[in-house]
């Protein structure tokens, strides 16, 4: 069965705690199985890499480390403010069919939260 989360991927998104608190980024990386993403520019780390043919000089890299989705909190694209989410059943007309589908709506200013 797929997990269905608050967040997906390209999202903007607010950090709630950590040491990167107050942080926005968008989301590059969902890890599904381990409730886990990685926001651009959030939880930096720095991996120690063995020299290799691909990097023949080795050393020691920065990257984005994951972070617990419960941590995260979705900017609304419409009113531009860190708001919870709720699913609600939308119609849309696609080449005079009419689909129904669940999409994400934000709580305050109740317009879809989907990238369209």
């Amino acid at each position: 069965m797929q997990t269905r989360f608050h967040i997906r991927k390209n999202d903007h998104v607010l950090v709630l705690s950590g040491k990167d608190k107050g942080k926005t980024g968008v989301i590059l990386e969902m890890l599904p199985h381990k409730r886990r993403a990685t926001v651009e520019g959030i939880h930096m780390i720095k991996r120690h890499t063995r020299p290799s043919p691909q990097a023949p000089q080795g050393g020691i890299v920065e990257r984005e480390g994951t972070i617990n989705i419960a941590n995260l909190k979705l900017i609304c694209p419409s009113c531009d403010t860190p708001a919870r989410t709720k699913r609600s059943t939308v119609e849309k007309e696609i080449g005079g069919r009419t689909k129904t589908y669940h999409a994400r709506v934000c709580r305050k200013c109740g317009e879809s939260a989907e990238r369209d």
